[in-house]
Order: structure tokens, then sequence, then C-alpha cells
């Protein structure tokens, strides 16, 4: 591997591999700090909450939520989208960018891929839940059942959402986990006690000799090019859940890509929201440097700019179609009773991403925190107003109605953020939150004391008589300091 000495390096400080296994390790191996602490008795409490108010829709039924007879899809389907959306990231980073073979991916790939699993399961909470009875769960799957010849409709994008984020979360767990193998073995060699018999279970007889490394390289790649078809496929199908319909505002073509490069957008924010909080935390600023800050940010540019332009489209082929049902849907969304929520949505995924075209700002920690969480604020918003907007409204003026949230509503978005919360912070707790065995990959050619060492070295060829003088001038060196002790 052969990296240019003026690229800026991914591992910052002197650190050996010894002080990236200890540096890591450290909050598996040490007592929880008091702020893991009351972040986790936060997340924790919100947790309850999900459970308090899943427990009550599934006892009461769907009537506990702001539905109605003209708003049939809210807040329910809005927060399966977002979350959905959110865990896109981590296979990009994973899947996508390991085949282009980006050694940036390196640090934060392990975190984020924890957090599209935690989002995938957040998200299949709301489907259990708007089932009203999720103990008939199983019904959505093509079993041999006792009702006849009683199957599923596969014709309903409904179900192709089942298959989809089923398979996607199978692949994301077990790609998660091939590459936790290595990590996992290196903390079983530093436990005692209970603590490394559960490693070494975990760890699956991890020996890091050379046929392991082969395979793992090998698996690696395998479900790379498994997962990079998911990034496309997963929310372009549940795009269709919108755009196979009729209903003016859900019927058009543009859905798929711009779900996508939506789900990219929102994802990479999500990991941009919680990796600025966990370096400073668990001590990690050497590995998760501000390099890897600004080129999260330059994604979240580009694929903000992407949104953009399709709700701009959006816009344009209402008025071009003619059409005055899909005229009116829009005007609707951009002066109708909840235009808010659309200039909310306009001012947070479109205008504010491009303020990351100043460097000062793109390199800014504080700055990119708050335009993390207010994208995620507006991409939110992008999955209410495309619902609700285009639902509360139909053909028939006697049919209009407003939705508004209840306390079970609030309780369950609020819970599932709580949900997530608790799984990441107990997967910082008990495994490594940066892929140590990836990271020390780049010490060699990748680290600043790399890059220090190239530029030398080059320098040295350049002007090989200052060079030798160099070299002299280092050997008597060393020969005093022999000769003093």
């Amino acid at each position: 591997m052969h990296e240019s000495i003026i690229r800026k390096p991914l591992v910052t400080g002197t650190p050996d591999m010894h002080t990236v296994t200890e540096d890591v390790c450290r909050p598996l191996e040490n007592t929880p700090s008091k702020a893991w602490w009351i972040g986790f008795t936060l997340a924790f409490a919100g947790f309850v909450l999900w459970l308090v108010s899943f427990g009550y829709t599934a006892w009461v039924g769907l009537g506990a939520w702001g539905l109605n007879k003209t708003v049939g899809w809210a807040w329910d389907i809005t927060n399966f989208v977002w979350w959905v959306g959110i865990g896109h990231a981590g296979t990009l980073i994973s899947a996508v960018l390991l085949l282009f073979r980006q050694s940036w991916r390196n640090s934060i790939n392990r975190s984020a891929e924890a957090m599209t699993i935690f989002a995938v399961i957040c998200a299949a909470t709301y489907i259990l839940a708007h089932m009203g009875r999720p103990w008939l769960a199983y019904w959505a799957f093509p079993l041999p059942n006792q009702f006849g010849s009683l199957w599923v409709n596969f014709n309903s994008p409904l179900i192709w959402d089942v298959f989809a984020i089923s398979t996607y979360f199978s692949v994301s767990c077990l790609f998660w986990f091939v590459g936790l193998l290595p990590d996992i073995a290196t903390v079983r060699d530093r436990a005692t006690g209970v603590r490394k018999q559960v490693y070494s279970a975990l760890s699956l007889g991890w020996t890091s000799s050379a046929r392991s490394w082969i395979r793992f390289e090998s698996i690696s790649l395998i479900l790379s090019g498994i997962s990079t078809p998911l990034v496309l496929s997963v929310h372009t199908i549940v795009s269709f859940d919108f755009a196979t319909s009729v209903i003016p505002g859900w019927h058009t073509t543009i859905f798929p890509p711009y779900f996508v490069a939506g789900a990219i957008f929102s994802g990479f924010a999500m990991v941009q929201t919680l990796l600025l909080v966990a370096r400073v935390v668990l001590k990690l600023e050497n590995y998760i440097t501000l390099y890897h800050i600004e080129l999260m940010n330059i994604i979240i540019l580009v694929t903000g700019s992407i949104v953009g332009v399709a709700y701009l489209t959006e816009l344009f082929i209402a008025w071009y179609s003619g059409v005055e049902y899909e005229q009116y849907a829009f005007l609707n969304r951009v002066s109708g009773p909840y235009w808010w929520a659309y200039w909310i949505m306009m001012t947070c995924n479109v205008i504010s991403p491009q303020l990351m075209w100043f460097k000062k700002l793109r390199t800014s920690l504080v700055f990119t925190f708050i335009i993390s969480i207010v994208v995620n604020i507006g991409m939110w918003f992008e999955r209410f107003v495309i619902i609700v907007t285009s639902l509360h409204r139909d053909y028939l003026p006697s049919s209009w109605a407003m939705f508004t949230p209840t306390v079970v509503d609030v309780g369950l978005y609020v819970g599932s953020i709580g949900l997530f919360f608790t799984l990441f912070l107990l997967f910082i707790r008990f495994l490594p939150s940066v892929a140590m065995a990836e990271v020390k990959l780049l010490l060699k050619h990748s680290s600043e004391e790399a890059k220090i060492k190239a530029r030398k070295h080059e320098h040295a060829a350049h002007h090989p008589v200052q060079g030798d003088v160099v070299i002299a001038t280092t050997a008597t060196l060393k020969k005093g300091e022999s000769n003093e002790e």
C-alpha cells in the first residue's frame, strides 16, 4: 500500500499498536464514567417510556394514536421510514467504502454498523406496533398455515418491506459480527474470569493465524458485495409503499433515488451526532479525527444537495404535469395548514447543508454537531410532510381532517430514541467501538508519525548530501551515548 505524504493523516499523535489496543479497550475494562451513567440513565428512562407506550397500544388498540378515518398513516410510518433511513449510513460506510478501498472508513465503521442494527430494530418496533395485534406478526411471512390457501399478497409493497428489512437486518448483523471477531479475541486475551469465558465464546476460536486473516478478508469482501445492493434496494422498496399508490403527492417515480439519497443524508448526520460525543467521552480523538468529520460533512453536503434538487423537481413536475390534483397536493404542502412543517423541512434539509461549502464551518466541531441534529430534524419533517399532507386533504372536502399526535404517539417516538441510545451505550460499554485491527493497518502508512517519516525519507532522497550528514550525525550521537554509558 502506498499513500501520498501530502494526504492528511487518518491517525493523529504517535500511537503504536499497543497504544491503540489500550485506548480502545479502556472503556471496556474500566469502571463506566459518570457521563456514561448519566447518558444510560436518561436513555433507559426513554426505553421504559417506550415499553409503557407500546404496552398501552397493544392493550387498548390503535385508537390510542391520533389517527382518524382520513389520516390512516401518520407518526407511525413517519418514524418507521426515519429510522430505516438513519440505518443506511452504516452499510454505506462498511460495504461501499470498503469496496472502493477508502481507508478513512476504518475508524468509524464499527460504530456506524452498530448504529445501523439499532436503527433497524427501532424501525421494526413500529411495524409491530402498527399491526395492532403484534402477536400475529408471523402472518406477514409466507408460512404454511391452517387457514387453507391464505397467503400473503406478494404484489404488496408492504410485504416487500418485510423481506427487504429482514434481509438488511440479517446481513448487517452478520457483517458487524464478523468484523468484531479479531477485536473480541484481543479483548478475550486481556480479560479474566467470567469476562474471559464470555469473550472466548463470542470470538469463535479466533487465533489470528494467516489462514484466519485470509478468510476474514475474503468474507468481508463477499459480505460487502452482498450489502452494497441493499444500500440501494431497502429504501427503494420503502419508497414503493408510497410510489405504487395513486395518492397525489405519492404517485411519483422520483421517490426511489430521492429516498436513498435522503437516507444516506440522515444516516451520516446521525453518525456525526454519535461520534462527536463518543470521541470526546471515550478519548478517541487520535482515531476519529477532524479529517474524518470533514469527509462526512462533504457527504452530507452532496446528499443534501441531491435531496434539495429532488424537492425542486417534485414542485416542477407537479406544475408541468397539468394535473390539478397533483398541483393542489404540493400547493397544500407549501401554503396549507401544515405549511410550517414544509418550511422547516426546506430550511433544515436544503439551506443548512449548503453552509458546508465553507471549510471553516465544515471543520468546526460545534457547528457540525448542531447541523447533524438540524438535518435529522429536517428529515423527520420530510417524512411527516410526505405522509400527512398527502392524506389529510383528499378528493372530498367533506372528509378533510387534521392530524394531531396523542401522548401515546409522542411516548412511542421518544421511547424509540431511548431504546436506540440504550443499545448504543451498552455497545460502547461491552464491545470495541473502534475497529482495532483495521486502525492498526493505518499506522504504517496513514498515521501522522508515518507521514513525518515519509517526508524525512523523501527529503533525504532528494538531498543526499544533507541526508548523509544527518545519518552521520545521528550515528555519532548514538556512539557518544554508548561511550558515556
